[in-house]
């Protein structure tokens, strides 16, 4: 046969063996699964045979042609029949392969711990109240309310109290009060001096108690106390009390006071070089002349106080009037220590001890009085402004100087940097650093105490630092009253002691103020006082007392629909809302759930009666051991932070059950205030400060009084839609569930004159003072005749209870005033 060229593109074609040629020499075939084998081609195409022309196998081979151990059925090709028979494997390095998986492993570990981390983290950020920043909350609904502005009329627009037609709260038809006219005029009545002592002179207090020696500023007894001056009306459209009443407590309502006769007697309105402050000399002082006005031959008698000793004044004043009052025993120091002047004849002779033998002898059998303690706190980094010495001198002159001695004014200071200032080192340290912290005219009168001292005396307290490590237990934040509950220990002379702050304003006469808020409480029965004491008191709203204390009683005994279930009544609800359910009265001591807490209860107050049988009877003519200016609330189930800042009991079926009232002023009584401290030094119990001595008086029975003393708002609330919302918490009272204003919706008492974070309080008796706020007020609102102008001379209030009042004082004041412009 003739052979083929070879060219890259050709091949020979393959002939039949036949039996001439000799047999082709082939390798073994290797043994395989065909199955498992498939045939390769270079085709995904559906034939067996291959479309290409340069195939080399001709269609007329036939099946002779074929090796015996090759299939005669082509096995249609699979895709991707180009890869090997068997893949490559590719293996990392081990070493490499370890340091993945350390990687991996490491990675997983730290993402947990910094889980565990950051939920710590979280935990103590809202144990503290900080929940970081967030978009702010949309405005409270009271900011939409329309402010007053009737509040800062001036004397010129005096009118008599029952011509004045209240700019708030009024009826839904009366005309608003911005759309009357105000009546002005050029002419000022002369002021009269305001009373506060006629009881102490009438027939029936002098056949029960020894007559009241007069008590004076200066050792010689030529210095009298003066009197404050007030004016018979209201200023035209001035606003009526929202909460609260003048009528119930017997205060006066159809007077106000003006700046120059209510501080003008201590030295404000004249300058330093007289003994005045220098405070006070702008804007209209036309009439103020009358509050210094005397028969000596200057006519003026404004006081010198550069010279006074506030301590001496006190002292000399008790001593004349010793007899009005019961002999105590001071305090019985300890001895520690061993002293060969443990027998010596120079003992101090005791207050009680140096009154007249003709005094004594002449008042046996005449009904005592108790004597009061009023502790003002303060610290010794404090900087006394004009206006904070103007209220010291006016609480000293009025409630202990002008009563003859039924109140002492006390200064309790604490030392916040101990280690700068170690007072306990010497008594010599200790009057350096008091020197260095008080005026020179109240330093007789002041106390130093620290948190160090109060650990040292009540040890062994379990603290929770419910608020963080900062503020412990033993601080003034979380335990003043411990400094109190010592205080009242060193002082046994006291039968009451009434803790008021610093920054406390009060537009009256202090004694007046505080006798008839005393008075008051003593009346109260008990029968469903602390249920009346939860709530907030709203005279348009709730009517008279009466109907007040019956609304009280249906609402405790029946219940009302609580604002916590209002889900319940939305359109497509699963579950009716829950029928109401009333609650027991507190009656009697209120314990612990365990025994184990209770100390000390054989003297507690037990009634004789039961709650139904009793007639309002028990409790009428008791002094009150707790008098408070904010309602004793329930804290359990509310938002409010402190809520669960007691420490000391067993908690296994709960927290025991507690009461509180925000803002720690008030008034305590010698028993409670031992109660407190038996209970911390010896049981370890103890509670946040405006909480320990409600929770401590619950337990033991002892009578709590809320005093409803009058309260302003900023703004033109509904008085109905206010009452809803400050008494929003269980069975309508102001705390008890979620609901509670107390907590987070405590927004709503801002626009007040009495709260811990008020803004209207400051801003009214700033305006008061004759300042500028917001640029309102000032010298030209006071001095320019201006008919479109509501303000008209200097401004007259009615007593009235302002908190928090910080940082005045100083001339720069008087041009503008920075505040909260929400308040």
């Amino acid at each position: 046969m003739a052979g083929f060229n070879h060219t890259p593109l050709s091949v020979t074609k393959r002939s039949s063996p036949t039996k001439y040629s000799a047999p082709a020499v082939r390798p073994r075939p290797r043994d395989f699964d065909v199955e498992k084998h498939p045939y390769e081609t270079d085709s995904d195409d559906d034939s067996d045979y291959s479309s290409d022309a340069s195939s080399p196998v001709s269609s007329r081979e036939t099946s002779g042609s074929y090796d015996s151990h090759r299939p005669m059925l082509r096995r249609k090709s699979s895709a991707g029949s180009q890869r090997p028979s068997r893949p490559i494997q590719y293996g990392l390095p081990q070493k490499l392969v370890r340091y993945l998986s350390w990687a991996l492993i490491s990675t997983v570990v730290i993402f947990i711990l910094s889980l565990i981390r950051m939920s710590v983290i979280s935990s103590r950020k809202v144990s503290v109240g900080d929940l970081g920043e967030r978009p702010p909350p949309p405005p409270a609904p009271w900011e939409s309310f329309e402010f007053l502005t009737r509040y800062y009329g001036g004397i010129r627009t005096l009118v008599p109290f029952a011509d004045n037609r209240p700019e708030y709260p009024r009826p839904e038809d009366e005309l608003p009060a911005n759309e009357t006219k105000i009546e002005t005029t050029r002419d000022i009545p002369s002021s009269k001096p305001f009373d506060a002592y006629k009881n102490q002179t009438s027939k029936s207090y002098l056949s029960e108690y020894v007559p009241v020696k007069e008590c004076f500023l200066d050792a010689e007894s030529t210095i009298r106390v003066p009197s404050l001056h007030y004016y018979a009306g209201r200023t035209s459209g001035f606003p009526d009390n929202v909460m609260g009443s003048y009528d119930l407590l017997g205060l006066p309502e159809d007077i106000c006071f003006e700046r120059y006769g209510r501080l003008g007697p201590y030295g404000f309105g004249y300058p330093t070089k007289y003994g005045g402050t220098g405070a006070g000399e702008h804007g209209d002082k036309e009439g103020s002349e009358n509050v210094w006005a005397d028969s000596s031959e200057s006519g003026v008698n404004q006081i010198d106080y550069r010279k006074v000793n506030w301590g001496e004044a006190q002292k000399r004043c008790h001593e004349a009037n010793a007899a009005r009052f019961e002999p105590k025993t001071a305090a019985a120091e300890p001895t520690t220590t061993f002293h060969i002047l443990d027998n010596v004849d120079s003992k101090v002779t005791k207050r009680e001890e140096r009154a007249s033998p003709e005094a004594s002898s002449a008042t046996t059998g005449s009904k005592k009085l108790p004597r009061n303690a009023v502790v003002i706190r303060t610290w010794d980094e404090f900087v006394y402004k004009e206006e904070d010495i103007l209220q010291l001198r006016a609480m000293i002159s009025e409630l202990s100087l002008g009563s003859g001695g039924e109140y002492d004014v006390h200064l309790l200071v604490q030392v916040k940097d101990e280690g700068k200032h170690p007072i306990w080192a010497d008594s010599e340290t200790y009057q350096e650093h008091l020197n260095a912290s008080v005026p020179e005219e109240f330093r007789s009168i002041a106390t130093l105490w620290s948190q160090t001292q109060m650990l040292m005396l009540y040890q062994g307290i379990f603290d929770t630092y419910i608020r963080g490590p900062e503020l412990p237990a033993h601080g003034s934040y979380r335990g003043l009253q411990m400094a109190m509950q010592h205080f009242a220990q060193v002082h046994p002379e006291y039968d009451f002691f009434w803790h008021w702050e610093i920054d406390i304003r009060y537009t009256g006469h202090y004694y007046n103020l505080f006798s008839q808020i005393d008075s008051w409480a003593s009346k109260q029965p008990r029968k469903g006082l602390w249920e009346r004491n939860s709530r907030f008191y709203v005279p348009s709203v709730h009517g008279s007392w009466e109907d007040f204390k019956q609304m009280v009683r249906v609402q405790t005994e029946m219940g009302t629909p609580s604002p916590e279930d209002i889900w319940h009544s939305l359109p497509g609800a699963k579950t009716p809302p829950p029928a109401p359910k009333g609650e027991k009265s507190i009656w009697g001591p209120e314990r612990p759930q365990d025994p184990e807490d209770w100390f000390e209860t054989e003297s507690d107050p037990i009634p004789s009666t039961t709650y139904e049988k009793d007639k309002y009877t028990w409790g009428v003519g008791e002094p009150a051991d707790l008098i408070t200016f904010n309602p004793l609330f329930d804290p359990e189930g509310t938002t409010w932070l402190l809520a669960k800042d007691i420490t000391g009991y067993n908690t296994t079926e709960g927290l025991p059950p507690r009461r509180a009232a925000i803002v720690t002023s008030a008034r305590m009584s010698k028993r409670l205030l031992n109660t407190m401290h038996r209970e911390t030094a010896h049981k370890k119990h103890h509670a946040f400060s405006e909480m320990w001595a409600p929770t401590t008086a619950l337990h033991h029975g002892l009578k709590a009084v809320y005093v409803p003393h009058p309260m302003f708002v900023d703004r033109e609330w509904p008085t109905a839609y206010l009452a809803s919302v400050l008494n929003s918490g269980k069975n309508g009272a102001s705390g008890g569930s979620r609901s509670s204003v107390f907590g987070e919706r405590e927004h709503n008492l801002l626009g007040m004159t009495w709260y811990y974070n008020a803004g209207f309080a400051p801003n009214l008796w700033k305006r008061w003072l004759g300042f500028k706020v917001n640029n309102e007020g000032g010298e030209e609102f006071e001095l320019v005749v201006d008919e479109g102008r509501d303000g008209k001379g200097v401004n007259g209030m009615r007593g009235d209870v302002d908190l928090p009042v910080e940082r005045v004082g100083g001339e720069e004041e008087e041009e503008v005033v920075e505040s909260d412009p929400n308040a």
